[in-house]
């Protein structure tokens, strides 16, 4: 089964359930400082899964197209991969553990459906600690629907527990599933979640059903949630008997474009190039532009547009060639996401300055390169590799021409160095979860609307939202506009959203349909997608937007509003960043 007919099969079998097929959502969180990306279907549902109702309804199910760069390194191996569509469904407050294993049971082997062999499918449960019992449940469950028992492994938190993101929230155990390929154990210990190739992880069931608080305990929670995942790319390998995600349909054209330009064979840089010229495709045709820079989302797409490149060089091409494998994505892929075709000349032009930005400072490299005089130590190679872009293979290759040798193992020393510092930078900065629903962020989010309409009163209707991110501390407004605004303007603008704020307006959210929204002279942020029943929050009779919160009650909880900093980010976008003190 290919990976288009798995995307039907699975929305038609949750349609079946009840559920309300949902559009995904951008791979740019709007208000979610804790993630540089998307990297789940539960994302974009934070709001409803925290107890906000959903204009569809309590059941959901979409495909999500998701970033992680959490495993870059381990990109180009059987599985992993930076960009990925992720099939999940979703019970807000309405069904749980029963139904969630019955019909993920049912879905896997039913014959009409993915038609698996119950034997080779594999179950993990969380196996209980202190903060929470044991899931006898998940796995009595699993049983009653066909699982044998010997196949039901139990496993501790950092395997089967999800959340909280942060210190205190929603969280609780998950059941995952795993497919047996058929391949020899790793060795005695082999089972479910042992990380060999064996056992192949395809889909995981969460239960959201505890709220750890500030003094570490675990309270049952009143609106019990279901989130569930399931990779799209891993499915479809396993459905059609590949041994890697590499092998399928979507990465095959690319893999063979990649292969006819190459002077060198290497498995694992063709397969780096094809997932990350992917994922930067998907990311620069993304509704909200985004860049290559060396901040936040840009900084990752520029690696990762680099490193393909680098991997290139590895190959022996040395000619621009990742706008035309963009091409092929944007064709495989601009039905499901048609904002990859709207988008395709952006993605092209950008991969194009990029690469001619990267093969300067490789040029610089060289000349660097050239002055070490004798053999590299480690800190030299990592000097080549973090500033110059060199990947080690490339360094090697080049001392041996100059018959020179480099200490590996004091790069690599340096290189763990680099990544335990950048993981600490991290995890200060980007929690990796739900939302910060945090009163400074909800004012924010709330200023972010009196700041669009403050800006369409002032310089003009035509303005529209080209993005949005909000943390606790700043929000920041993306926006078309080909100038400067002047010092005039800014003023302006600054003024009259303190005059809102100083009037005490009401904010009220009602539910109508995108239709009924759009008469009614609602904003909608430009090229995002909606669904067909949408939440509008207004702002007295000065801002009316299409929007999932969340929000403060009236303007008079902001305080007052200052500008920031007012820049270009891109050709006709300008960026206004602003807090409320």
């Amino acid at each position: 089964m290919q990976a288009a007919a798995l995307k039907k099969k699975y929305l038609e079998f949750f349609r079946s359930k009840q559920h309300a097929a949902i559009p995904s959502a951008s791979l740019i969180p709007e208000h979610d400082p804790t993630v540089l990306f998307t990297t789940a279907g539960m994302h974009p549902l934070v709001p409803y899964l925290m107890g906000q109702p959903h204009p569809r309804g309590k059941r959901l199910a979409s495909v999500q197209k998701c970033i992680r760069t959490g495993d870059i390194d381990a990109v180009g191996d059987a599985f992993h991969l930076t960009f990925f569509e992720m099939l999940g469904n979703w019970s807000l407050g309405d069904y749980f553990k029963k139904e969630a294993i019955q019909w993920s049971y049912e879905f896997l082997t039913g014959k009409p459906w993915l038609g698996m062999d119950k034997n080779r499918l594999f179950i993990t449960c969380f196996k209980g600690d202190k903060d929470a019992p044991k899931d006898a449940e998940s796995a009595k469950l699993w049983e009653a629907a066909g699982i044998p028992k010997s196949h039901i492994f139990f496993l501790p938190k950092e395997d089967n527990w999800w959340g909280p993101a942060g210190e205190t929230g929603p969280c609780g155990p998950d059941t995952e599933m795993f497919y047996d390929t058929g391949r020899e154990k790793c060795g005695k210990g082999c089972k479910p979640g042992c990380g060999c190739s064996k056992y192949f992880e395809i889909w995981n069931d969460v239960f959201m059903q505890y709220e750890k608080t500030k003094d570490g305990s675990y309270l049952s929670l009143t609106q019990k949630n279901v989130d569930t995942g399931m990779g799209v790319e891993r499915t479809a390998a396993v459905l059609q008997g590949k041994p890697s995600v590499y092998e399928i349909e979507t990465f095959q054209p690319i893999i063979a474009a990649i292969r006819k330009q190459e002077k060198k064979a290497n498995e694992r840089s063709t397969r780096i190039i094809a997932d990350h010229v992917r994922a930067a495709a998907f990311i620069l045709g993304d509704q909200r532009h985004v860049s290559p820079s060396n901040i936040d989302q840009g900084y990752v797409l520029r690696r990762l547009i680099r490193r393909a490149i680098r991997h290139g060089l590895l190959l022996g091409i040395e000619h621009e060639f990742l706008s035309q494998l963009a091409d092929m994505v944007v064709d495989m892929h601009g039905e499901d996401y048609p904002e990859l075709r709207n988008n395709k000349e952006f993605i092209r032009a950008e991969l194009i300055k990029e690469d001619q930005r990267f093969r300067q400072t490789l040029l610089k490299g060289l000349q660097k390169f050239s002055s070490f005089a004798g053999n590299l130590s480690g800190a030299d190679a990592f000097l080549l590799f973090q500033s110059y872009g060199f990947p080690m293979e490339m360094t090697v290759e080049l001392a041996q021409e100059k018959g020179m040798s480099v200490d590996t193992a004091g790069f690599q020393e340096e290189f763990q160095k680099h990544q335990q510092l950048s993981r600490q930078g991290a995890e200060k900065r980007f929690k990796g979860g739900l939302a910060d629903a945090s009163a400074e962020t909800i004012k924010l989010h709330t200023a972010t609307h009196l700041l669009n309409e403050a800006l369409r009163k002032v310089i003009g209707k035509s303005i529209v939202q080209k993005g949005s991110n909000i943390t606790a501390d700043r929000l920041r407004f993306d926006f078309n506009l080909d100038r400067k605004l002047t010092a005039e303007e800014l003023r302006k603008v600054e003024e009259l959203v303190n005059k809102k704020i100083k009037e005490a307006l009401p904010v009220r959210r009602e539910e109508m349909t995108f239709k009924e929204a759009l008469a009614k002279g609602a904003q909608a942020e430009f090229q995002a997608k909606y669904e067909e029943q949408v939440s509008v929050y207004s702002i007295g009779d000065f801002s009316r937007e299409i929007c999932g919160g969340p929000h403060v009650q009236n303007t008079s909880e902001l305080g007052t509003f200052k500008i920031i900093k007012e820049e270009g980010v891109a050709a006709g976008v300008r960026r206004i960043k602003a807090v409320v003190k």
